[in-house]
């Protein structure tokens, strides 16, 4: 990520890292199957898996993963320091959780994982971005292991990513949202760089990740799904 880039979205993200799990529901109309689904076809063998959260902002989706598998040794890697301080917050007092401030776009990690995780963050990376982020991914799971993407994409025809946003902005602005919240989110979406989804699961399959699909969608938010084959499978 180009270093203005990196500092519009640390400066926007730190100023909304207090309120932003507060603000979920409002904002993602179809939050329970989102996270619901990301959370269930996290799926491995292993009772004490080692999982990664890229961008993980507050820890939301981590605490969820956390539920499934309590034993699990995870790691939250996100650019705002100021969220992951929400996000030490919520997991005060485990020693099973490890934080990283830098940019995951491009970070070389000491050990693989079971399971990648993500949710709402990779659209903000250029496609060029996507792809190494993608092929990285790919290199730090073990066999066997899964990437789940929980994101936004755009849509593949001008009207139809119209009729995504303008979809999105009703239900937000109906919400309980003060219009300062309001504001602050369509500010935020400036920093959206979305890719289509035919696109993501073409650049998935080409890395080499098996079984690519998208396990979720409502309009423009989506749960793409990506498998490292174990080769004793």
């Amino acid at each position: 990520m180009g270093n203005s880039k990196i500092n519009d979205v640390v400066l926007k993200f730190n100023q909304v890292a207090n309120a932003y799990d507060e603000q979920r529901r409002n904002l993602i109309p179809c939050f329970d199957d989102f996270y619901g689904i990301a959370v269930s076809i996290a799926e491995t063998g292993n009772d004490t898996p080692n999982i990664l959260d890229l961008g993980a902002g507050t820890g939301l989706l981590s605490s969820l993963m956390l539920k499934k598998y309590p034993k699990a040794n995870l790691t939250l890697i996100d650019i705002s320091e100021k969220m992951l301080e929400v996000a030490k917050s919520r997991f005060d007092g485990m020693d099973n959780v490890k934080y990283i401030v830098d940019d995951y776009s491009n970070f070389v990690y000491e050990n693989k994982f079971d399971v990648i995780v993500s949710a709402l963050s990779i659209h903000h990376l250029l496609d060029e971005e996507k792809k190494v982020l993608y092929k990285n991914t790919f290199q730090s799971l073990q066999e066997g292991g899964v990437f789940i993407n929980a994101d936004q994409i755009l849509g593949n025809t001008m009207f139809l990513d119209s009729l995504y946003k303008n979809d999105w902005k009703r239900k937000v602005e109906s919400s309980e949202l003060s219009r300062e919240e309001i504001a602050s989110a369509y500010e935020r979406t400036k920093l959206d760089k979305m890719a289509n989804l035919e696109s993501q699961i073409g650049w998935l399959k080409e890395i080499g990740f098996s079984d690519v699909d998208y396990l979720y969608k409502y309009y423009n938010f989506v749960v793409l799904y990506g498998r490292k084959i174990d080769k004793h499978d």
